[in-house]
């Protein structure tokens, strides 16, 4: 695979409000891209910046009482943050409102300039008198001039979508000032956009875009193409156009600069050679990904101005569509408006990573954010299916390998076959089918899972006679979900790290001709995926439940002949000497489902004589536990022993936390109860029949 260049970028969110899970499908879906383009090999760099300026930024500054760029900066900071959190990995992240692209800007502006592509002529907008300023389409709000519909902005109607000018508003007002506008004339610049109609008729049917968008502009092209105002007046936050006081570059110009900006900073910190990248000439590749919403700007606007200019024109603009909510738009209102920060309180980064994956392709459809979707496609691909292949196999290469892999391959065809499904999902990756990837490599688990099953290590580890089945079986389990990892590297940054560490390997590349690990240490295997919790939705959502009861309810006791001492089944909450209340029938019992788990780790719980807060492996899943054993059991006694829970208990909220479960002992109290111990060879996960 020859390497190649690539710059990429994703559209630049604007610093005036929190990043949200509509932005953070763009971003993830460009970082999964670009790490891939990274793990086979290729240099890649990805930049990115805040959109700072423009008369909103202008007016929330005015708003909180404080300067424009105290403004941007706080927001840089909360967005950078939240990236961050989210593996959103940016080579560099930059601001609109930098040196960088001060010089660009007006470098790009007097190339135009003096090829004859800026026009000067008056124009008439509607100005707000109290506040002294021309209005933007978007201040203005009035009565649409078609179907009568009040309070719809300057340019279009969300009633009956029409569009117009500010000016055949009805009963126009600034949603600034609240003032009447009235008309005024300015001298405007305007970009020469039409002169570009050939070579972008040319560029957009070249294969730079994807059908859905060339076609759309082709609305544009076919209508014909206007100039484009490029200038604002003071007060206006923003560049100067440079010889023209008091005029300020419109923010769609500076906005797209902002991309060869914020790479510019990065080869200034790096040594990179910027012309490499931009000049017409390159041989670079540079790809921009774009919320459907602004294709005119990247498609339009933006390569005729490169071209202009004299800099190369984009490889390729991916856009892609809106993210609802359980089948409705962002709303506050709804409740469906939530925050990066807001996601990150409650629920684990990688799974909204894994869930965007599982859900994009190619195409510029909107996204629908089912959360029984969600909950289902983490606990049964990633928790259920991929991450349990290690639970399953890392136990028994423990205690009976010493944690050494088998120095052979027992099923090297099988091996073979995962590692040439390469070219499927790299094919996938590249092309940004992301859904099709992940199906790809689920089927792959599923056949590992497969292999297990029918090879049924549990049974092989009963017979001491049959150790060397037993660890080169699950040799090749350990094996099989390494290469899955490798696959789901860009998706899953952090637990492929994880996994490496587990795995005692260096960062996996893309396994184009990977062997098997053979003769190999390994380290003690810790669970690497968390199950996503109803109750953690929910409280994300802002959906609170009536908690009748802090304190866990009352053990249930099996009462035993008088002749022997009284034992008890302690719930995870607290142990009580009381008989059984009621009997219940058979059926009701087989309904209980008893899991083999392993205790991680042990805590005291502050306040309280009795519990212990307990962290158990349910073979790749973690819970929560609350057990009343702290009279017989330090913590440091218990973390790394099998234990036996109930696993299908409704988790119940408590003072000091969610307890997801019942760990199961018997005894008649105080430092006479014992944890029940299942048999050799069981594995976290394994189902007690």
């Amino acid at each position: 695979m020859s390497s190649r260049k690539i710059l990429v970028t994703s559209a630049l969110p604007y610093a005036n409000g929190p990043i949200h899970l509509g932005h953070l499908v763009e971003y993830i879906q460009t970082d999964i891209w670009v790490r891939f383009q990274k793990q086979c090999g290729h240099t890649c760099h990805y930049v990115c910046a805040d959109d700072a300026h423009g008369t909103a930024i202008m007016l929330k500054a005015q708003e909180e009482k404080i300067e424009p760029e105290q403004l941007i900066e706080q927001v840089a900071k909360d967005h950078i943050a939240d990236f961050n959190d989210f593996s959103v990995a940016f080579d560099h992240y930059h601001s609109t409102h930098s040196d960088e692209n001060r010089e660009l800007s007006a470098q790009i502006y007097k190339q135009l300039r003096d090829k004859d592509l800026i026009a000067t002529r008056t124009i008439t907008q509607l100005f707000d008198p109290e506040k002294n300023m021309f209005l933007p389409d978007r201040f203005i709000k009035g009565e649409c001039p078609r179907c009568g519909a009040a309070d719809q902005h300057g340019d279009n109607c969300e009633v009956c979508s029409a569009t117009y000018s500010p000016s055949d508003l009805k009963n126009p007002v600034s949603a600034v000032s609240g003032a009447t506008p009235v008309e005024k004339s300015s001298l405007h610049y305007f970009f020469k956009l039409p002169e570009f109609t050939d070579m972008l008729k040319e560029w957009t049917h070249a294969g730079h875009l994807q059908p859905e968008m060339a076609n759309k502009i082709d609305e544009w092209l076919t209508t014909g193409l206007e100039e484009w105002d490029i200038s604002r007046d003071a007060p206006y936050f923003g560049f100067e156009i440079p010889d023209a006081p008091g005029k300020y570059f419109y923010v769609w110009l500076d906005a797209p600069i902002g991309y060869m900006a914020s790479f510019q900073a990065l080869c200034d910190r790096e040594g990179l050679d910027f012309d490499e990248y931009w000049k017409s000439a390159s041989d670079t590749e540079l790809y921009h990904f774009i919320g459907k919403d602004i294709i005119n700007f990247h498609a339009l606007f933006w390569p005729a101005m490169l071209s202009g200019a004299g800099y190369k024109t984009p490889n390729g603009v991916f856009a892609h569509g809106f993210l609802t909510i359980d089948g409705h738009k962002m709303s506050k209102s709804r409740g469906t408006f939530i925050t990066a920060r807001q996601y990150l309180d409650h629920l684990k980064s990688e799974h909204l990573r894994y869930y965007f994956a599982a859900r994009l392709n190619n195409g510029v459809d909107d996204l629908d954010m089912s959360f029984d979707d969600f909950t289902q496609r983490i606990n049964s691909d990633l928790v259920g299916k991929v991450v349990n292949i290690a639970s399953r196999c890392s136990g028994f290469i423990k205690k009976r390998g010493d944690n050494t892999l088998s120095e052979n391959c027992c099923e090297p065809e099988l091996f073979r076959s995962f590692v040439n499904a390469q070219f499927e999902i790299a094919g996938s990756y590249e092309t940004r089918e992301y859904a099709k990837a992940m199906r790809k490599i689920m089927e792959l688990a599923d056949q590992a899972n497969q292999y297990i099953d029918e090879k049924k290590p549990w049974v092989i580890a009963k017979d001491s006679e049959r150790n060397q089945e037993l660890i080169e079986i699950c040799s090749m389990g350990i094996n099989l979900f390494r290469i899955l990892m490798a696959y789901l590297r860009p998706v899953l940054p952090e637990t492929a790290i994880a996994t490496e560490q587990f795995l005692n390997i260096d960062a996996q590349s893309w396994p184009t001709d990977t062997k098997p690990l053979v003769d190999h240490v390994i380290n003690t295997f810790n669970p690497l995926m968390m199950r996503v919790n109803k109750d953690d939705i929910d409280a994300m959502l802002g959906i609170e439940k009536e908690i009748k009861q802090e304190e866990a309810p009352k053990a249930e006791v099996i009462s035993q002949p008088s002749t022997q001492p009284e034992k008890t089944i302690v719930t995870p909450e607290i142990q009580q000497d009381e008989p059984l209340a009621e009997i219940i029938d058979y059926k009701d019992f087989t309904k209980i489902d008893l899991r083999v788990v392993k205790i991680v780790k042990a805590e005291q719980v502050k306040g309280t004589k009795k519990l212990l807060k307990l962290t158990l492996d349910l073979g790749g899943e973690t819970r929560q536990v609350f057990a009343g054993i702290k009279t017989a059991y330090a913590p440091e006694d218990l973390e790394g022993s099998l234990t036996v829970m109930v696993a299908n208990l409704k988790p119940r909220k408590m003072r000091f936390g969610v307890s997801e479960g019942m760990v199961l002992a018997a005894g008649p109290g105080g430092s006479d109860i014992f944890l029940l111990e299942p048999d050799e060879g069981a594995k976290p996960g394994m189902r007690i029949q």
